[in-house]
């Protein structure tokens, strides 16, 4: 195909495009004898037949296509509208050409994707421990915006990490259910910075239901940073600065709505997050690439060597000391678990409530006005258009 000038047609128009690179074909052998399909080997299909003899037969032009989109997906605008098995096949193709892993086109190509095709590309995303992988692969992260849940124990955040502005972001706020956050020296501050978004300009974690905040020094004065999430049902304060006793149990319970649980919760189990989607095995290609690290050359000056030593340890010792290591998973079963959780009969009751008062409302003010009409004698007009207020307008003057 000649990449020197591409011709795209839009909306019945005709036009070329000049700023376009297709992706060039790898280098191949000149001598033909040896391999005679080398040329175009991608675009045909090696088996063998009962005899041992090889035998090949060529691709279809679908797949033909696909593998062409797939090396120049950083060239495609949109893939809205395409059926989920097209994208699901892309994606595939992509990813077994190794698109994710290159630095420059990974964040743009999973946007492409996660913009077309959501919660389908990745919905569970469980990097617990994985501190390294989520520093280097931030740009790649933020590209998943239709996470339901999401895994960040033992990340290291400390108070004031740019994750979290993608937490309260408007991307996630429609779909984050589960988010855990424990062992990553979080204090009162740092969760004060993160509920910040949800607090003054009501934008962030609509929807989440289960929040672990465990394994961090955060003190009872931190509760009221969580009042901001209306639909919060789980809550895991284990290993904090908190004590179990009746202040913490009132205190919950008066600006949560929530009890103590006397058996753990499965839901802070951990052994159910898992990462899901599409791009499970891209996840895994990048935490193997990251353990794979190209040996550094050798330095023969001296002082060279020793400034990148030194470098490297102020480095080092930086981030150790942001936040502490992460507790093991023996100390985190010896330990105290603090679970609280929403009664079911109190959601019940509070749906009833909602539902009962504008009736009871009607009730009441239409006792008044009988009364009023027995006592003053009130024209039938002034009545009727008492009596005419529906449910919603009662709900909406009550709201004043």
């Amino acid at each position: 195909m000649d990449s020197s000038t591409i011709y795209v047609r839009e909306r019945g128009n005709l036009r070329r495009v000049s700023d376009i690179v297709l992706a060039q074909p790898k280098p191949v052998s000149s001598c033909r004898r040896t391999n005679p399909f080398v040329l175009r080997k991608e675009h045909f299909i090696f088996t063998y037949n009962a005899e041992g003899s090889l035998r090949y037969t060529t691709k279809s032009l679908f797949d033909i296509t696909l593998l062409f989109v797939a090396d120049n997906i950083h060239h495609v605008d949109s893939l809205v509208g395409f059926p989920e098995q097209i994208g699901d096949r892309l994606f595939a193709a992509a990813e077994e050409n190794r698109i994710f892993v290159n630095p420059d086109i990974s964040p743009k190509a999973l946007q492409l994707f996660s913009d077309a095709y959501g919660e389908m590309v990745l919905g569970s995303l469980c990097l617990r421990n994985r501190f390294p992988l989520l520093h280097e692969r931030m740009d790649e992260i933020k590209t998943f915006h239709s996470l339901k849940c999401l895994d960040l124990f033992g990340c290291r955040l400390g108070d004031d990490h740019e994750m979290f502005k993608h937490l309260t972001s408007s991307s996630l706020a429609s779909t984050l259910i589960q988010l855990f956050i424990g062992g990553n020296s979080l204090s009162d501050v740092g969760l004060q910075r993160l509920t910040a978004p949800v607090r003054m300009m009501r934008k962030g974690l609509d929807c989440l239901q289960f929040l672990d905040i465990s394994y961090n020094p955060v003190s009872e004065r931190a509760l009221r940073y969580l009042t901001c999430l209306p639909k919060l049902e789980q809550l895991d304060v284990s290993g904090t600065s908190m004590t179990l006793g009746r202040g913490l149990k009132s205190t919950i319970w008066d600006l949560l709505g929530l009890i103590y649980s006397e058996k753990p919760l499965d839901t802070f189990d951990h052994s159910r997050c898992k990462t899901e989607g599409w791009a499970e095995q891209v996840v895994n290609q990048w935490e193997t690439n990251g353990t794979q690290m190209p040996k550094q050359k050798k330095i023969e000056e001296s002082r060279v060597s020793a400034l990148r030593f030194f470098g490297r340890q102020k480095f080092v010792r930086d981030v150790l000391n942001a936040a502490p290591l992460v507790c093991e998973r023996e100390e985190e079963g010896k330990g105290e678990k603090l679970h609280f959780y929403r009664p079911e009969k109190q959601i019940l009751s509070a749906t009833n409530n909602q539902e009962k008062t504008p009736r009871q409302n009607i009730k009441k003010r239409q006792r008044q006005s009988e009364r009023c009409d027995s006592s003053h004698q009130i024209p039938p007009p002034k009545r009727s258009s008492s009596s005419a207020l529906t449910a919603e307008d009662i709900d909406l003057l009550n709201s004043y």
